[in-house]
């Protein structure tokens, strides 16, 4: 019955926009909080169901609607951004959220429109799922990217999890989609052999090895993860300033007997470096010699450039900054048009400069540690640079702008991912939740209490060795991803000829 209303086209084309729509909704609840991982090769197979029944324009349209339903649900928070924190009215903010929902799903209306306009149904199932990663990596990357809600970052609990070091997400998104296909195949055309590779795709990660990494001494470092849940709305104000001087001064003085590293949140003390000086050298004489702290906070050099920085006193050696930064957030593109034209697009500090590439990592508390400032964990190929020179990676984030959303939810499960592609210990200090210890095995060890003044405390171990997803990054799963498109490019080609 299912198989007839796709492959006969008797399901309307109004039917396959509704299923995209779903399909993208289900993505959504793969994810945290809901992490119903087993909907992903569903929502793949409800968009590759019929797709060779369908025109090219018709694909691109019902990858849109696949798009819409996907960020419309997963990517709500962008309305508790512009309008809870970015000064913005209710009209505007609905539509410039709707205008993010829709022009991020264009990214999925031009790969169904490839995938139907170039292939031919020669071995459909395998080019769609190459072609849906080449779709993610187009995402990652163009206009500065955004891997948000990748079909395989919601697999870090599930079957799949094993793949993860070999491959990282892109690999995870691969299988994801290809279980779709295959599952498409056998219940519409039952085709029984689809039981085959199926199997081998969710039972292989069983007898894969699950340590890739080892601590490199017996002794953990005591760390504690200070998560200040400061008001946004006041923070960049001098009562703010005070606020935040005050409270982490005194969360600090808590633990500064017990721990050998403390880690304040992205701009955990929001005034520049120069400004701040007075109130880190105090904090700095109730640590111990071999305590180090290290803090996210804006640097401002001689020419009059703002970086998002993280640096530290005690026992630290270095600093970084932060090398992808938020579009609208920490720079404003277009800004000679768009600067003034609403509050949002003035927002305090979006006028950063990039970090440069390839910074040496951070060495606190005889540690080598990896930094990722919140947007840039969710960045497999710039989170493992920084985990091969690495014992430990560190990402600090300010999480307010997400509200009460799912927002923090999916940014946690990110990071959780990467520890698992790194075999990396991920301590996570956030402004207000979810701060959490993750370890290399993409487990949350510790997590502190969401909008709670509070100091989550624990224990970590540096490790040495490098999975193979360290080594060799995302490039392994994109060549496997354009090997499975070739068999309907190729045959595309010898029919034109």
């Amino acid at each position: 019955m299912l198989g007839s209303l796709f492959s006969r086209q008797r399901l309307p084309f109004f039917g396959h926009l509704l299923a995209a729509l779903v399909a993208g909704a289900f993505t959504t609840l793969t994810a945290s909080p809901f992490e119903l991982w087993w909907l992903g090769p569903i929502a793949a197979g409800l968009v590759y169901a019929g797709l060779f029944r369908l025109t090219p324009g018709q694909a691109a349209l019902k990858g849109w609607a696949y798009g819409v339903g996907l960020f419309a649900s997963g990517a709500s928070w962008v309305y508790v951004s512009i309008h809870d924190y970015g000064y913005t009215g209710i009209p505007l903010a609905v539509f410039l959220t709707a205008l993010f929902v829709g022009v991020l799903a264009l990214f999925f209306a031009a790969t169904l429109w490839l995938y139907r306009r170039f292939l031919t149904p020669r071995l459909a199932f395998l080019s769609f799922a190459g072609v849906w990663v080449l779709g993610e990596v187009l995402r990652t990357y163009l206009f500065t990217g955004f891997p948000w809600l990748l079909l395989g970052s919601s697999h870090v609990d599930s079957p799949l999890a094993g793949w993860a070091p070999l491959g990282g997400v892109y690999l995870l998104s691969l299988w994801v989609a290809l279980s779709g296909t295959l599952l498409a195949e056998l219940l519409l055309c039952r085709r029984a052999w689809t039981l085959a590779p199926l199997a081998a795709i969710w039972l292989v990660p069983l007898a894969l090895p699950t340590q890739w990494t080892q601590p490199k001494s017996d002794t953990p470092t005591r760390v504690a993860l200070l998560q200040g849940n400061l008001p946004q709305l006041i923070k960049w104000t001098p009562k703010g300033q005070r606020l935040a001087a005050n409270t982490y001064s005194n969360l600090t003085r808590q633990v500064a007997d017990d721990v050998d590293l403390i880690i304040w949140p992205e701009t955990a003390l929001p005034m520049a470096e120069r400004d701040a000086r007075l109130v880190l050298s105090r904090v700095q004489s109730n640590l111990a010699p071999d305590t180090a702290l290290m803090t996210g906070i804006v640097q401002r050099n001689k020419a009059g450039q703002y970086f998002n920085s993280v640096v530290g006193v005690g026992n630290v050696e270095g600093n970084y900054q932060k090398e992808h930064l938020v579009p609208f957030g920490e720079y404003l593109p277009l800004e000679s048009v768009l600067r003034g034209a609403i509050d949002f697009f003035d927002l305090p500090m979006s006028t950063f400069t990039p970090g440069g590439e390839k910074q040496s990592p951070m060495r606190a508390a005889g540690i080598s540690l990896g930094n990722a400032i919140c947007y840039e964990i969710i960045y497999p190929q710039l989170v493992a640079q920084r985990a091969r020179h690495s014992g430990a990676l560190i990402t600090v984030s300010n999480d307010t702008w997400f509200g009460g959303s799912i927002g923090p939810h999916q940014h946690l499960q990110m990071a959780r991912l990467r520890a698992l592609e790194n075999g990396r210990y991920v301590l996570r200090a956030t402004s207000n939740g979810l701060t959490a210890i993750i370890n290399p095995h993409g487990r949350v060890e510790a997590r502190a209490p969401q909008f709670e003044t509070t100091t989550l405390t624990g224990e970590f171990y540096a490790m040495e060795g490098l999975t193979p997803f360290t080594r060799l990054g995302s490039w392994p799963a994109w060549l496997l991803a354009g090997v499975l498109v070739l068999p309907g490019l190729v045959r595309t080609r010898q029919k034109t000829a």
